[in-house]
């Protein structure tokens, strides 16, 4: 459940304006969905606890679709070629991993807050979905904690103090609420394991506190992303230079380069030509004027 923090100077998968308007969007919509989940959570504590799962099921979906976003717009990058992870252990381990990783983590996550809600809905008939649920809830939240791991993995041939400053502001809240989910599920399981509860009573007050400051974290991380994303279209990512020898270096050599470089240069060039007609017209119309004959020229044809 982890916003990749931005992996590259820019994101190669659009044209510029579109390309900006996309990491805004993402951005502002994984800060939405930590606004819904912990809003799932702090309902747990109400009358109403059942509504509180239909807001975390909300909030998991949208990371879902936040983390699928990210692993496409790194793919686009590399033309989709997955032989090239092993030339470039950073696209293996952090572009690729840590997306397939949280979304992976997240649907599991999603499926056992969803077992529950049909057990608390059928009147408690699908015990057997009870167990699955709470192991669900462990390894979706051990999933993070790991992409959250490999997130704080990005490096660069060079990164000044303010960029340095703002990854760490992102994948920091990240990595700590990662880890509270984490315990937060341990404990969870460790108390329910002897109790005979069922339905939204198997999540504990122990999960649920967690589950609300651990929200608050993903917040505070996204909100630390979306200045991050600001900062890099302002500067347009001149204050990082990213690994040499990597995967986009592999197909230049190739004599390929990825699906946006191909768009951009095959739009340059019809703006050149497009110069060039108009040009052409212009000459054709006598709208250029001739260079006048410089005076040194006309004293000497004048002798």
């Amino acid at each position: 459940m982890v916003k990749l923090a931005t992996a590259r100077e820019s994101r190669m998968y659009g044209p510029r304006q579109g390309r900006n308007r996309a990491e805004y969007i993402n951005a502002g919509l994984y800060v939405f969905a930590t606004i819904v989940l912990w809003s799932g959570f702090a309902a747990q504590l109400s009358n109403e606890p059942v509504s509180g799962l239909v807001l975390l099921l909300i909030g998991l979906g949208l990371i879902v679709v936040v983390n699928v976003h990210d692993l496409i717009a790194h793919l686009a990058g590399v033309d989709y070629r997955l032989s090239l992870m092993g030339f470039d252990a950073q696209l293996a381990l952090v572009e690729f991993a840590v997306p397939v990783v949280q979304a992976v983590g997240t649907i599991l996550y999603f499926l056992g807050i969803l077992f529950l809600f049909i057990q608390e809905e059928k009147g408690y008939r699908y015990y057997n979905l009870e167990k699955h649920a709470l192991n669900m809830l462990l390894v979706g939240t051990l999933l993070w904690l790991l992409g959250s791991t490999h997130n704080s993995c990005q490096i660069y041939e060079r990164a000044d103090g303010h960029f340095q400053i703002l990854q760490a502001s992102v994948y920091i809240p990240f990595l700590m609420g990662s880890l509270l989910f984490l315990v937060g599920a341990l404990v969870n399981y460790e108390e329910q394991s002897a109790l005979d509860h069922h339905g939204v009573k198997l999540l504990g007050w122990t999960w649920v506190w967690l589950g609300i400051f651990g929200s608050l974290l993903f917040f505070v991380g996204g909100l630390a992303n979306v200045v991050k994303v600001f900062k890099m279209q302002q500067t347009d990512g001149m204050r990082l230079e990213k690994l040499q020898g990597g995967a986009q270096e592999w197909l230049v050599r190739e004599g390929r380069v990825p699906l946006i470089l191909e768009e951009q240069r095959r739009r340059r060039t019809e703006v050149e030509k497009k110069m060039e007609v108009d040009r052409r017209k212009e000459m054709e119309e006598g709208k250029l004027v001739a260079a006048p004959t410089p005076y040194k020229d006309v004293l000497v044809g004048q002798a």
